[in-house]
């Protein structure tokens, strides 16, 4: 009879040890953006892409970390674009999910505030299009638990500029952004610093708030003081109304914008207004490395994948080469294997920088828009 107990024991033992055994072979991983609102269209792509990559890892058998064998898991929630949403997910990630990392958020005004919350978790973040350089390093000093795979908002500023200058001609600019948003506040001021370096002049600075739909007023003023081109750092919604209203208004000087511009509701909202406007983007989308992704997310999905889903995808490579250079499931550990990491990416080469935890060394790519297309352009480096 105690042979059999113990028999029963030791059988609930291993029972006991396979399956908690099985559930510490998951990595837990954090998704957060925007599911609801404007930029719903970014952070389903993000999402879809952390998705489709995590389920081609665990089918090929999982991720080596340590000499022992992971699956991956995403917890996804949506911040709805809003800040302190992006905190409260930020909370509950880290103390309710207990993620080992974050990915995302695509936006600057949802990436910053979640700073202190990781720091006190442990927890690193990776975001995707947040380029405000507030995101990694304030006041100074850097943030030890933010990191990032896109390039920031002072080298694409200066790209901007330095295109106006150097290739367009332009010696005189307007800038209308969007007074409530750190990506748009960041943009105009590197772009202004940068083409007035250049020898260029602003001769009109307007701007307006979030949710405005109405930009006449601005766009009036802009026409008035007759710029060579019109520099519009913000996202693609507001970008298509204004655009189709400065034509309205018989303006018909070039439009330029960042990385915040390429989406096809872009194409379809702003139409013939866009055609021939140029913006600064975070690769080719004909070029070769990138082409593979592009088919197996659309056969996944049925649809083309956003620019968000390029730079997600060298998030989640970020992650998995940090994991194994980390050689444990620990945030703590992971952000230290994160500095001075060199990763090849389908949008460049991702080396983090331990000063700053920007990549550093992105090149930017210049895109047109051409019969309701992207057109890659060249790619430009800021002098």
């Amino acid at each position: 009879m105690k042979k059999l107990l113990f028999a029963a024991l030791a059988i609930a033992l291993v029972l006991a040890g396979c399956s908690s055994g099985g559930k510490s072979d998951v990595i837990k991983v954090g998704w957060l953006g925007a599911l609801t609102g404007d930029q719903a269209v970014w952070g389903e792509n993000e999402l879809n892409t952390v998705k489709m990559l995590f389920e081609e890892y665990n089918a090929a058998g999982g991720i080596d970390v340590g000499g022992k064998k992971y699956k991956l898991e995403v917890i996804g929630y949506d911040n709805k674009g809003d800040p302190q949403e992006a905190v409260n997910v930020t909370k509950r990630l880290t103390g309710q999910d207990k993620v080992v990392a974050i990915i995302g958020p695509n936006s600057s005004g949802n990436a910053i505030p979640m700073a202190p919350i990781l720091e006190k978790a442990k927890v690193p973040d990776i975001a995707t299009v947040a380029t405000n350089p507030k995101v990694t390093v304030q006041d100074g000093k850097v943030k030890p638990y933010n990191f990032r795979v896109c390039f920031i908002d002072p080298y694409q500023g200066a790209v901007a500029a330095g295109f106006a200058y150097d290739r367009l001609g332009a010696r005189t600019a307007a800038v209308l952004y969007d007074v409530g948003d750190d990506y748009s506040q960041g943009l105009r001021e590197f772009f202004k610093l940068n083409f007035e370096k250049k020898g260029g002049k602003i001769v009109a600075d307007e701007s307006f708030n979030s949710g405005d739909v109405d930009f006449r007023p601005q766009l009036s003023k802009i026409k008035a003081a007759n710029p060579d081109v019109i520099f519009m750092p913000y996202f693609f919604k507001e970008v298509a109304l204004s655009a189709n209203q400065a034509r309205d208004l018989g303006i018909k000087q070039v439009l330029m914008g960042g990385d915040g511009w390429p989406s096809d509701q872009l194409i379809s909202m702003g139409g013939k207004a866009v055609e021939g406007s140029y913006f600064v983007n975070h690769l080719d989308y004909a070029d070769p490395a990138v082409q593979d992704f592009k088919t197996r997310y659309k056969a996944k999905y049925g649809k083309e994948t956003e620019l968000n889903g390029f730079l997600a995808h060298d998030a989640v490579l970020l992650l998995v080469e940090g994991l194994k250079k980390a050689g444990k499931v620990n945030g703590e550990t992971l952000a230290k294997a994160f500095e001075g990491i060199d990763v090849q990416g389908i949008t460049g080469r991702i080396h983090i920088s331990p000063e700053t935890h920007n990549p550093e060394g992105k090149d930017a790519a210049i895109i047109k828009i051409v019969d309701g297309q992207y057109v890659f352009q060249e790619k430009y480096a800021a002098q």
